[in-house]
């Protein structure tokens, strides 16, 4: 296998492509020249310089060998963030673990937006009208919503607006990118759909989300299938919070599954024996609990 291919593989299966393409401004060979603000670039490592702004000193070993596996595997799926300050020169925005598990398997360039100085005005505009292009696969829209949000500082409510698309709907694509990368993969190369995964990721354990990722491909199953699965891995999983001395009774225990199954999340009720309780929902993130929310309005 030649270093052309191998490199490319890395980079993520369409990045070239992508690269390469006439409406991007830019050529992947010469990276120095006038672009436009949004598109991706492949920026060799040796000239990125580290975000001097990063709070995190400290990254897990074992998770960067498996970041580094996957990225060998499954190429870069989310570009890093740069900014250009001087010719050939760029500082590390966001994306330091992918750039360091990049330098661990000895890649010399990686995909990136570069970013000018004081360009968030054009990025959210490039970003928004590329977000309404009818093309883009669920994790690209995933990603746009993502930079909108933390790149540009719009709030969830002003970006509904903009892209017109409800909270809910944005907070459902942003959740995708907090899947395996194996499974992104499979939805940025449309092996599975938006609804399969939006149904994997209401499973906690990443072990068996992967075991029914396995599962759709090999029995083609439809999201109905797929919701009735994770249904059935949830009443398993989830046990009903007792108090000691008490036990739920039939009336409570189905009132805890009913709800558990609505909102596909961690749903503890406790009753005492003067029939006074609490229900308590775990909620994992601000999209999170606007996913709850929205379920229990509809």
């Amino acid at each position: 296998m030649s270093d052309s291919h191998g490199k490319k593989k890395a980079l993520g299966r369409g990045l070239s492509a992508l690269l390469e393409h006439s409406e991007t401004g830019i050529s992947h060979k010469e990276i120095s020249g006038a672009y436009m603000s949004g598109t991706v670039a492949l920026v060799q490592i040796e000239q990125i310089e580290p975000n001097p702004f990063q709070p995190r000193a400290q990254f897990n070993e074992q998770e960067l060998r498996e970041l580094a596996a996957s990225i060998q595997e499954h190429g870069i799926i989310q570009p890093l963030t740069l900014r250009k300050i001087g010719h050939d020169k760029y500082q590390l925005i966001s994306g330091e673990r992918r750039l360091k598990a990049s330098k661990h398997i000895g890649l010399t360039e990686v995909p990136a937006y570069v970013r000018l100085a004081n360009d968030e005005q054009m990025l959210e505009m490039a970003l928004v009208e590329n977000i309404q292009r009818e093309n883009l696969n669920p994790l690209e829209i995933a990603i746009g919503f993502k930079r909108l949000l933390e790149e540009c500082r719009i709030r969830q409510e002003d970006l509904s607006q903009k892209v017109g698309k409800d909270r809910s709907t944005i907070s459902n694509y942003i959740r995708l990118l907090k899947l395996p990368n194996e499974i992104q993969v499979a939805v940025r190369d449309n092996l599975i759909s938006m609804g399969h995964a939006r149904t994997i990721i209401n499973v906690e354990d990443e072990k068996t989300q992967l075991v029914i990722l396995k599962k759709i491909l090999e029995r083609k199953l439809s999201v109905r299938e797929v919701e009735d699965m994770v249904r059935k891995i949830g009443t398993v999983k989830v046990s009903p919070a007792r108090t000691p001395g008490t036990q739920l009774t039939g009336r409570f225990e189905k009132a805890r599954t009913s709800l558990h199954q609505k909102l596909q999340s961690k749903v503890e009720l406790k009753v005492d024996r003067k029939g006074a309780g609490t229900i308590k929902i775990t909620f994992k993130s601000d999209e999170d609990f606007d996913r709850i929310i929205s379920k229990l309005d509809s």
